[in-house]
């Protein structure tokens, strides 16, 4: 935790992508939405949308702005910036929507929690029910992998996700040994 709050107190430096793009068709700006939206990226006002600089995210932010270039109309720079005043709002709003994202997945964990004791409550021990389950907690899992890999800011909501992560684990290790269990004791 010490690590996360050293990182917290460092100066961010950002990377911005400012555009445009024409109104219409509506399904280009909806694209890039969903892109940014995707690396995480956090906006500072209409079409002004922030990163926290690394490799990663300039490769990403390089490639759509040169996307965004080659559409009708559409332009787009790549800017890098320190915050002069205001930069902890940056860090709040990077940091909370990571957070919702988080409680997303919690939710999520406990409604597997919920699916896990319903299905053995009705003694419902099968490979197929087992299988299904693992799959959601692998989708689960890949989800939180995704929320982490861009939450390059420490924001406190991934302990509780990783905890909602390690219940949904035991969870489905109980199932799995009570479906072994029924394997074992079928005539």
């Amino acid at each position: 935790m010490a690590g996360q709050t050293e990182r917290m107190s460092e100066p961010v430096t950002w990377l911005l992508l400012a555009y445009r793009i024409p109104s219409e068709p509506s399904r280009l700006r909806a694209g890039v939405w969903r892109r940014l939206k995707a690396l995480g990226a956090i906006y500072v006002q209409n079409s002004v949308a922030a990163l926290p600089q690394d490799p990663t995210a300039e490769r990403a932010l390089r490639a759509l702005r040169a996307e965004i270039t080659q559409m009708d109309g559409g332009t787009a720079q790549l800017l890098r910036a320190d915050a002069l005043a205001g930069g902890a709002d940056l860090v709040t709003a990077y940091n909370t929507a990571r957070d919702e994202e988080y409680t997303e997945i919690v939710s999520r964990c406990r409604d597997f929690v919920t699916e896990i004791e319903t299905e053995t409550a009705a003694s419902h021990f099968t490979y197929g029910e087992l299988e299904e389950n693992d799959e959601d907690l692998t989708k689960l899992r890949g989800w939180f992998d995704k929320v982490a890999a861009r939450d390059r800011l420490a924001a406190p909501g991934r302990e509780a996700a990783a905890k909602a992560l390690d219940e949904c684990t035991h969870a489905l290790d109980g199932f799995a040994a009570a479906v072994y269990a029924a394997d074992t004791d079928a005539p």
